[in-house]
């Protein structure tokens, strides 16, 4: 199934692995997972807020085991302390320019609430996750265009047929000097005669122009000045395997592996990290004093590291190939790699 009209990595060739992909081959392959967007592109705003659902209920009460694995730390995200100290989601995610951060939690804030009316009173607050990228290279950050009414507006959006490329948050993003933006990508790991899904979806604005590395080994640079690493990359895994806390934080730091096919070196000004999320265990608000859960045993788990790192890169490539040229903020353009690649050879 295609994702909406986007042009997809495979489309033009950049497909890479060898494990398989799911039948959509995004994030939406593991069930209940969805996806909106809300985009703000209107002269020098290109930016807007990407949601990623874990499911359809409410997750302040029905909490998705999950972790975390900063990669580079030089970013803005909240909400992360929470979620590796208890280990779960507590709200959807949301992904955004790193000015609209505040705006996008208030919004998460305030859906919890309208659930949950007794939250900060007689129920404990609840602790928003939202995840940045700057994208003052092409969009005026300053303008702080994004509202809590743009961050509503994708996560009422969110389905499993979704826009990749120049949407949502990624509507400002830069990756290897070529316009970036929103990817994903999904890899199927059997276990035992069962088969289960990993899916990546990554907000890709970083990496030096020139050090593009494609599935073929090619090296690819815009025609533009090479400029320092000082992007940010982020890196949601959803995955259906049964994985507990420390577990899914292992999963989470191969999504760097991906990053570095990709040619990544992850520079002392870049933001990269990585959230994992199981849909298989989950955590009742009420759940009684003690919890059971299937686990995976950890002498299987290297086909699930080996599932994310491939999909990571492919779901960086697939931002790539659905971003079509831009010109942004004071005529500052960002070229498609999509139009570059006939401008280059296989490497031998």
């Amino acid at each position: 199934m295609p994702i909406l009209d986007s042009v997809r990595a495979r489309d033009i060739g950049l497909g890479c692995g060898h494990l398989p992909p799911g039948p959509r081959n995004s994030i939406a392959d593991v069930a209940d997972v969805r996806v909106g967007h809300c985009t703000l592109d209107d002269g020098a705003l290109r930016t807007g807020v990407t949601a990623v659902l874990p499911h359809a209920g409410d997750p302040f009460r029905d909490r998705p085991v999950a972790a975390s694995a900063v990669i580079n730390g030089f970013g803005a995200s909240v909400g992360l302390s929470f979620l590796d100290e208890l280990g779960v989601l507590e709200t959807p995610i949301l992904l955004t320019n790193t000015l609209s951060v505040p705006a996008c939690a208030e919004a998460l804030i305030r859906r919890a609430v309208r659930a949950n009316p007794a939250i900060g009173r007689n129920l404990p607050t609840v602790h928003p996750v939202v995840c940045e990228c700057n994208d003052g290279g092409i969009s005026d950050i300053q303008a702080l265009g994004v509202t809590p009414a743009h961050a509503e507006a994708a996560l009422d959006a969110a389905a499993a047929t979704f826009a990749t490329g120049s949407v949502g948050a990624g509507t400002g993003m830069t990756c290897f000097g070529f316009k970036g933006g929103v990817g994903t990508a999904s890899r199927r790991v059997g276990v035992d005669g069962a088969e289960h899904q990993l899916g990546v979806l990554v907000l890709a604005n970083f990496g030096r122009a020139g050090d593009l590395r494609l599935p073929d080994g090619r090296m690819l640079a815009p025609p533009a000045e090479a400029r320092a690493e000082r992007g940010s990359c982020i890196v949601v895994i959803a995955t259906d395997l049964p994985l507990e806390h420390r577990q899914l934080a292992r999963v989470a730091k191969r999504a760097g592996v991906g990053l570095a096919w990709c040619g990544a070196f992850w520079g002392n000004g870049s933001g990269d990290l990585a959230i994992a999320f199981t849909t298989a265990n989950r955590v009742p608000f009420e759940g009684g004093t003690v919890r059971t859960q299937l686990v995976l045993a950890e002498n299987r788990i290297d086909s699930v590291f080996r599932a994310c790192a491939e999909a990571t890169q492919e779901a960086v490539y697939d931002a790539l190939a659905g971003s079509p040229p831009v010109l942004g903020r004071d005529g500052r353009r960002r070229p498609a790699l999509r139009d570059c690649l006939s401008l280059t050879t296989p490497a031998a």
